[in-house]
């Protein structure tokens, strides 16, 4: 059956679209060759929990990591707890902590690759901490991971960014925490754009100068660096910094905006990829990784390119809002039975943006099934008011 929908522009015009534009791709299976691929994954929240969304997240554990099999039975790895799944932005620590402990369980119980971010918001809200109490949040998360067989994150810090007064304050706590951990962890600079509360990470609002920070902290401890995942937004300042990254250290793309190019990299190296726009176009970033891995470069890029589009409109300003658009993927795929969000941050982004990224979503051949997900749209029009 085909559906045609009317979708409204700015303004209340309304035009005619009928999805299955694009041609749904279907990964190829067995591991992935050449980059590491994580996905940042969400959280499908509980519909039905009678507890306040904006205080409580109560969580669908069976959609949520039933979503993280999908995503290993693509041969992608699943980085836990991190932003894309409303870390500090719905998520609190309590409900974050037993995410870790459950996807470790479930990875292990299937050989999948397995990341999950350690940060300090097990402290009080609200309050100034002291970077005493920093570093004893970030130790106690890093335990906690670790003690389970989990690979640590190293999230940026907004406790950290509130109370730093220098770059010597930066390298204080993350030589003490790089000093104990018992594996090699991914550090995480994730800027403003995504989280406003953490400008001037590393001790300076100066892009060059935090850069040379942050490297001077991995030279110092590059046995206890896996990598650095970096969403600048920036593929000029990613080069430059993967470029200078000791022997050993990876770069993960954290870029959601120009990963193509840094993935498949150039004549000095390449960017592995930590991205939350792998979560919404999962089946074709595990397709274009494949293909690269066997040095189809044609076929890469043929892939990646129409996502590019998507990716840029589920990331516009203002970007941390971004996580939206994620699941109303996962809302149009079958992956979830609902369009509810944690914190309802499912009213972050308007109706026109998500009429916008159900068209180049389809014409990118994301939407695995065309009449479901014109069905499901139909539903968020009409709660809009389009009948």
């Amino acid at each position: 059956m085909t559906f045609t929908l009317q979708l409204p522009r700015e303004g209340g015009s309304l035009y005619a679209y009928t999805p299955g534009k694009g041609t749904v791709v279907s990964p190829p299976g067995g591991p992935l060759r050449g980059r590491i691929a994580f996905s940042a994954a969400h959280v499908v929240c509980d519909p039905f929990a009678a507890a306040d969304p904006l205080h409580h997240a109560a969580i669908d554990w069976n959609a949520t990591l039933a979503y993280r099999h999908y995503l290993w039975s693509l041969g992608l790895s699943v980085a836990e707890a991190m932003d894309t799944a409303q870390r500090g932005m719905g998520l609190g620590y309590p409900q974050a902590k037993e995410l870790i402990c459950r996807s470790l369980a479930e990875a292990q119980s299937v050989g999948g690759n397995i990341a999950c971010g350690a940060g300090t918001d097990s402290l009080p809200s609200g309050s100034q901490a002291t970077l005493q109490q920093v570093v004893a949040a970030y130790e106690e998360q890093c335990e906690y991971i670790e003690s389970r067989g989990g690979q640590v994150i190293l999230m940026a810090s907004r406790a950290l960014a509130a109370c730093a007064q220098t770059p010597d304050d930066y390298e204080q706590v993350y030589g003490r925490i790089l000093s104990q951990v018992t594996r090699p962890v991914i550090l995480h600079w994730l800027g403003d754009m995504f989280d406003p509360a953490l400008a001037g990470y590393w001790g300076g609002r100066d892009l060059d100068e935090a850069m040379d920070v942050c490297l001077r902290i991995i030279r110092a401890h590059a046995d206890k660096v896996d990598g650095i995942k970096i969403s600048l937004l920036d593929a000029e300042k990613e080069v430059r910094m993967r470029r200078l990254l000791p022997a050993g250290v990876k770069m993960y793309t954290g870029d959601d905006f120009n990963y193509p190019t840094l993935i498949r990299g150039d004549e000095q190296g390449y960017s592995h990829a930590l991205l939350g726009i792998f979560d919404a176009i999962a089946p074709v970033a595990a397709a274009a990784i494949h293909a690269l891995g066997e040095d189809d470069e044609a076929r890469y890029d043929a892939l990646f390119e129409p996502t590019v589009a998507l990716s840029r409109h589920i990331f516009q300003k203002p970007t941390y809002a971004y996580k939206t658009g994620i699941v109303f993927m996962a809302y149009l795929n079958g992956h979830q039975s609902h369009f509810r969000m944690i914190g309802g941050a499912e009213g972050a982004r308007s109706i026109i943006h998500l009429c916008e990224l159900f068209v180049l979503a389809d014409k990118a051949g994301l939407i695995a099934n065309p009449e479901l997900g014109a069905r499901r749209m139909k539903h968020v029009l009409a709660l809009a008011g389009i009948e």
